[in-house]
């Protein structure tokens, strides 16, 4: 069991109150609200030290990079990775998935060549391929979800031709929380000798991942979505695939040798890490991860189950209330009140303390195939109680009256 009382107050941000109300925080699938020792971890590398890495030779630039590398080897154990050289830095999920489009895709797709979407993707997964597309001459192919909004593995098994070099899907989707059939995607995707990325903004909450069992070619995620800070996340690559990539951005630290008649680069993970690095966000992470790591996974899970199921329920009793695409084994519920605009909903809930998400979430080929314009969101993090529930449910009532 969770003591969910000691968890909570280990979170300065949920003590605040927002229009003469205590905070509601449902919106973690946004970002989630960060732990003291997150904040405490931040706080110590800037007092005590601060210093550049893998430059110099004082003790406080040899303390920052062992504790730089350190939280490296945090992330690839994580995470299931061969080694550590196999996790490069970024700023998150978004710069993860420009970097393998412009420095593996950029280099490899010729004109005809195909890359796989499917609707349900955030605006990050699809954006950064339609320019590659434009580069290159390929051309990106939609999959059509289902009426549920989920993975249609029926049509993509169909659309999976030759012609294919990359599919990009998301471990588990934004707006609806819905788990993608990533291991049978990669299965049938390396039979073709084509490669998927897999963006794990969403998933990396939700479940233990393994890259070398999932046996991904790309895997991404974000800090910020795990309790870390933000600006600070993670691109997992197989070797022979970050070797055989270009540098994206030029630099310090990411050089062996600069001369005027030509520069030689670093190996991994150097050659993608160009300028100074968010040292502190990097230990942030680390510190973010094994704070996560210290509660049983399955009693995280079975919590935020609780709590889902509960709100479904109160949900479906309300009349106009229309939940879209509900996925029973997660953490996210999106719904509309119908003939209300979602902003509507959301400026009601936020004068009463509640904080949720209001739009299209960034995935607006999602909200089309729904026919909708938007979609209140709420998601919960691992803070979250049954009395959030109860003072969400009790607001809506409120503010389905007044409108």
């Amino acid at each position: 069991m969770l003591d969910i009382t000691a968890i909570r107050a280990q979170f300065p941000a949920l003590t605040q109150q927002i229009n003469q109300a205590p905070l509601v925080y449902l919106d973690s699938a946004a970002t989630t609200q960060k732990p003291q020792c997150v904040i405490d971890t931040l706080s110590h590398y800037y007092s005590t030290h601060n210093a550049n890495v893998h430059r110099g030779s004082h003790a406080l630039t040899a303390q920052a990079t062992s504790q730089f590398e350190a939280a490296r080897h945090c992330v690839a154990q994580f995470i299931g990775a061969e080694q550590s050289r196999n996790i490069i830095w970024t700023r998150g999920a978004t710069e993860a998935l420009n970097l393998i489009a412009q420095s593996y895709a950029r280099n490899i797709l010729l004109p005809g060549d195909e890359i796989l979407l499917c609707e349900t993707e955030h605006h990050a997964n699809i954006v950064p391929w339609q320019m590659v597309a434009q580069q290159t001459g390929a051309k990106v192919v939609k999959i059509p979800m289902t009426e549920q909004g989920e993975f249609d593995l029926n049509v993509f098994y169909q659309q999976l031709t030759p012609q294919c070099k990359i599919i990009s899907l998301a471990h588990v989707t934004n707006v609806t929380g819905a788990r993608n059939p990533i291991e049978s995607v990669i299965e049938a995707a390396h039979h073709i000798g084509a490669i998927v990325v897999v963006d794990g903004a969403q998933g990396i909450v939700h479940e233990k991942v393994n890259v070398a069992e999932l046996d991904a070619d790309f895997y991404v995620f974000s800090g910020h979505k795990l309790y870390a800070p933000t600006g600070i996340g993670v691109l997992y690559g197989k070797t022979d695939l970050l070797n055989s990539m270009p540098p994206w951005h030029g630099g310090g630290k990411m050089v062996d040798k600069v001369s005027f008649s030509g520069t030689t680069y670093a190996g991994l993970p150097g050659k993608f890490e160009a300028g100074t690095p968010n040292v502190a966000g990097a230990l942030a992470l680390a510190c973010a991860i094994e704070w996560y790591q210290s509660f049983p996974k399955a009693a995280v899970l079975q919590h935020l189950h609780e709590l889902q199921s509960k709100t479904y329920a109160a949900l479906c009793e309300i009349e106009d209330i229309k939940v879209i695409g509900y996925q029973p084994q997660s953490s996210i519920i999106s719904f509309i009140l119908q003939g209300v605009h979602h902003q509507d909903v959301a400026t009601l809930l936020d004068q009463q303390g509640i904080a949720v998400r209001a739009g299209h979430h960034c995935a607006h080929p999602l909200m089309e195939a729904f026919g909708l314009q938007g979609t209140v969101r709420i998601s919960f993090g691992i803070y979250n109680n049954l009395q959030d529930v109860d003072r969400f449910i009790h607001a809506l009532h409120k503010a389905v009256e007044i409108l």
